[in-house]
């Protein structure tokens, strides 16, 4: 099992890389969200500078801000930084476009983007088809002028929280970032559905690396710690929000009813979104993504919510839980942490759980 940290972008903590670097993390997934956060590539370069063995790449990058070229520009130039080191994590973009008052991609889209940038990391040639209708032949030529390299390879990783994303995966990726339970699903009914879009490709998942990737939230208990306590709350409480307003955003846009685990918070929070006009919402309800909370939102969040959103538990609990995902063929955990107290859990996971491991 591989260990990683998924951060938000900031310019100004670069040090948190060679930290946890020096803790035996495997990989730093930083966030692109435009709105929100500083930009990811120029973070990733920094990045590459301050470390010499973690791996590192965006996570995820969005389809919706950058066409493939673009993309496949900036790794290759990130690649000539960090040779070996670098992946691309891919995905339709719900903060990134959201917080704007647009939709993510949709899978049809996603699948023609994904299509061509794996070509462009393969060095091939593909018809692409820009905004103005009409398809053309490209290639990156920038390897040929010393602008960045393909070599070594570039691994592609589509981030799927749904069926169809991730059978994407499975056709067009080297691997599978997405989510498992309690909020996700379990890793072989993920594997299913990557191996059905595999299939189409005519690939075969168990003759090739395929990596899968977990990005959950993590949550160490003290002994004889509450699951909701202080602490808890303020370390993972933005964590659990960024799930509600993931499906606030569904319940709105389909004109469903919140999944089970919400309904009971379901009407204060949406009286809470309700303060804000119409017209606005798009900006609040992203607004502090993974770093902090809204007011309100602290009362919300009580413990059966902090175990439906988080991998949650002692240290004991959590070395049983990760060497079971382990034996259902989990390659990879990545924690995702928006303030400051990753830096505690990095020193304290990596010293109580990971060296168990």
């Amino acid at each position: 099992m591989q260990f990683g940290f998924c951060v938000m972008a900031n310019i100004d903590e670069i040090g948190f890389y060679r930290h946890i670097e020096s803790l035996g993390y495997q990989s730093a997934w930083v966030a692109d969200s435009q709105m929100l956060f500083s930009d990811c590539y120029a973070v990733l370069a920094l990045a590459a500078r301050q470390t010499s063995r973690l791996r590192l790449g965006p996570g995820t990058a969005i389809c919706g801000t950058r066409i493939p070229p673009v993309h496949a520009a900036a790794m290759m130039t990130l690649n000539r930084l960090a040779p070996g080191r670098m992946f691309l994590g891919i995905g339709t973009g719900n903060t990134a476009m959201r917080s704007m008052g647009q939709r993510p991609m949709r899978i049809a889209a996603f699948d023609a983007y994904l299509r061509v940038l794996a070509a462009l990391l393969r060095g091939e040639t593909v018809e692409y088809t820009p905004a103005d209708g009409i398809a053309r032949p490209i290639r990156m030529l920038l390897e040929a002028n010393g602008g960045g390299t393909l070599e070594p390879k570039i691994p592609l990783y589509v981030s799927g929280f749904g069926p169809r994303a991730m059978a994407l995966a499975g056709l067009h990726g080297d691997g599978l970032v997405f989510a498992i339970p309690p909020r996700g699903v379990p890793i072989a009914q993920a594997l299913a559905h990557a191996r059905q879009g595999a299939a189409r490709g005519n690939r075969d998942l168990d003759a090739t690396p395929f990596h899968t990737c977990a990005l959950t939230n993590v949550v160490l208990l003290q002994p004889g710690e509450a699951v909701d306590s202080d602490r808890v709350k303020a370390a993972v409480g933005p964590n659990v929000m960024a799930s509600v307003y993931y499906f606030y955003d569904e319940v709105q846009e389909r004109s469903i009813d919140p999944p089970p685990f919400l309904e009971r918070i379901w009407p204060g929070y949406c009286a809470l979104v309700e303060q804000t006009p119409p017209t606005l919402r798009h900006l609040r309800t992203h607004e502090f993504h993974y770093t902090k909370l809204h007011p309100g939102e602290a009362a919300l969040i009580d413990a059966q919510l902090i175990r439906d959103t988080c991998l949650a538990g002692t240290a004991d609990e959590l070395v049983e839980r990760v060497r079971a995902l382990a034996n259902d063929g989990l390659d990879e955990l990545i924690f995702a942490v928006g303030n400051d107290t990753k830096w505690q859990l990095a020193e304290d996971f990596a010293r109580q759980v990971m060296a168990r491991i």
